[in-house]
Order: C-alpha cells, then sequence, then structure tokens
C-alpha cells in the first residue's frame, strides 16, 4: 500500500470575495503537488455555532489548516479546534500582517513550500475555559484564545465583581468590567485597558480592571495553573460577558463565571518572515517619527 495523500484545510473569511479568490488559487496550487483539499468559507455565527455544531468539518487527517482574513479570523477558526492540536498559518487578506496572521500576501506561496516541506516550528497559544454557574448549574461554556470580558451596557451604572483566585478572595473591582487575558490576547482589548503586553507563549492570565472606580486597582498576572472566579452581585444588573469579542453571554445576578486554563492550547504555525517583536513595532509604531 502507498501512503497515505497529505491533506490541508483552506478557511477563508466570509464574504471577502479576495480571500475566497486566494483561496481557490491556493487550492489549485496544492492539488497539483498531489495535496487533497479542503475548501471552507469560515461560517462565523456563534448562534447556529452552539445551536448545531460546528459549520465546518475539519477531517481528522488534516495535517495544517490555512486560515485566510485577519486575526479575527483565526480566533472564529480556533473554536474549530477546541479539542485538537492541528496547526494553523494565518495569511492576512488585508495586507500588512496581523498578530497572528502574520503572512503577508506576497509571502504565502514561500510559507507553503515550507509548509509542504515541513520546515516550520509550532508555537503553543494557550486559551482559557470560561465556564458559567447559574443557581449550581452550567449554563454556559466557551474556550478562548483572547480573552473574556466582563462588562456593563453604557448607561448602566457601576458594577462591583468580587474576584476570587484558587478560592482565595482577591478583591472587588469597582468600575465598568474586568478583562480576564491570556498572553496573546495581552495585545487586544488588554492593552487599550491598560493591561500589560506578555510575550504570546507564556503561561500566565491577565486580570485588567475597566475604568476601576478605585484607582489603586491595577492589572495583575497570575500563574497559568491558577483559577479565578469571579461572582456577580446580587443587584448586578445589564452586565455581559463576551468572549473573544465574538460569542457573547447576557449574566443575571448572581451568576458566577469561573476562568481556567484550556486543556488543550492552540498550535501556531511559525514562519521565518516576521517575529513578535518585528509584529509589535509595526502595529504599535514604535519608533516611528511622524
Amino acid at each position: 500500500m502507498g501512503n497515505k495523500p497529505r491533506r490541508i484545510t483552506i478557511i477563508y473569511k466570509k464574504g471577502r470575495r479576495l480571500a475566497s479568490e486566494v483561496g481557490l488559487e491556493i487550492r489549485d496550487w496544492l492539488k497539483k503537488r498531489s495535496i487533497s483539499v479542503d475548501f471552507w468559507e469560515n461560517i462565523d455565527d456563534p448562534e447556529r455555532f452552539r445551536a448545531e455544531g460546528p459549520p465546518i468539518t475539519i477531517h481528522p487527517d488534516t495535517e495544517a489548516i490555512v486560515v485566510l482574513g485577519g486575526d479575527g479570523t483565526i480566533l472564529s477558526v480556533s473554536r474549530l479546534l477546541t479539542g485538537r492540536l492541528t496547526p494553523i498559518v494565518g495569511i492576512n487578506i488585508g495586507g500588512g500582517m496581523g498578530f497572528m496572521t502574520e503572512v503577508c500576501m506576497e509571502d504565502r506561496y514561500e510559507v507553503l513550500n515550507f509548509l509542504l516541506e515541513r520546515r516550520y516550528d509550532i508555537e503553543q497559544r494557550m486559551r482559557l475555559l470560561i465556564d458559567v454557574y447559574r443557581d449550581e448549574k452550567l449554563v454556559f461554556e466557551q474556550t478562548v484564545l483572547n480573552d473574556a470580558v466582563l462588562n456593563k451596557a453604557a448607561l448602566a451604572r457601576i458594577i462591583k465583581l468580587r474576584v476570587s483566585i484558587n478560592k482565595d478572595y482577591l478583591t472587588t473591582y469597582k468600575g465598568d468590567g474586568l478583562i480576564i487575558a491570556t498572553p496573546t490576547g495581552s495585545t487586544a482589548y488588554n492593552i487599550s485597558a491598560g493591561g500589560p503586553i506578555v510575550y504570546p507563549t507564556a503561561q500566565a492570565l491577565i486580570l485588567t480592571p475597566i475604568c476601576s472606580f478605585t484607582l489603586s486597582n491595577r492589572p495583575i498576572i497570575l500563574r497559568d495553573e491558577m483559577e479565578v472566579e469571579v461572582e456577580l452581585e446580587e443587584k448586578a444588573t445589564e452586565v455581559t460577558l463576551t468572549c473573544d469579542g465574538q460569542v457573547g453571554l447576557n449574566l443575571m445576578p448572581t451568576d458566577v463565571v469561573i476562568i481556567h486554563r484550556a486543556p488543550v492550547p492552540l498550535n501556531l504555525i511559525r514562519t521565518p518572515f516576521n517575529n513578535y517583536f518585528d509584529i509589535l513595532r509595526s502595529k504599535l509604531k514604535w519608533g516611528h517619527i511622524d
């Protein structure tokens, strides 16, 4: 018997014509090299995802996933891989590079050659598992790559969030909300709220208050094996939990949110074209002189 044929999955951003066209070009390029290809439009519909299961089927023999879009597409595809280690590489269709879709369009075929030759490294990115309990019953569960955010509606009153770490009381945050981020998510909402940038392969949790009423409440970095428990006060209203900026839940008074490290990380394929510090300088415009 011959060797099992190699298989790669291409997932492109929904509604983006250029992403579809580039995906078709890559599909044909791979097929000419005797690679089996699964080709999917990214159906980013969290409600459908929860009701019907994943809208995209990842074949068990898939050796890698090529994502065409931006970092938001990577976050969406990450939900398809909650329990899997299939590595992914992101090609930024919008031009330039993202924090995770670091491959520029002009480098796509060179990166694909590295992929076929298996000349690449894997970065394991820590993910978080978010559980919400209501009256001691699990009502929501989600794995996130970037962050979980608890915040209030625009016109709602200040909310109080009682936070414990490994069952030990930490503090009660008073303000607009709280961000619990991974190192990957440290350059997302976390950085806008004044949180620290953490190297993406570090193993840590980041807690960053949003517009804290108490000025002494500062961001804190925790060990990755720690469990964060957030309790809403009885008077809490109009509080929302948002996961990776894409999946949400309206919380009820006395809900309890448990956050801890997910058992399976996300595997990102590292390319030789851009290192993390190149991306930081480019995205954050460090050292730029106007």
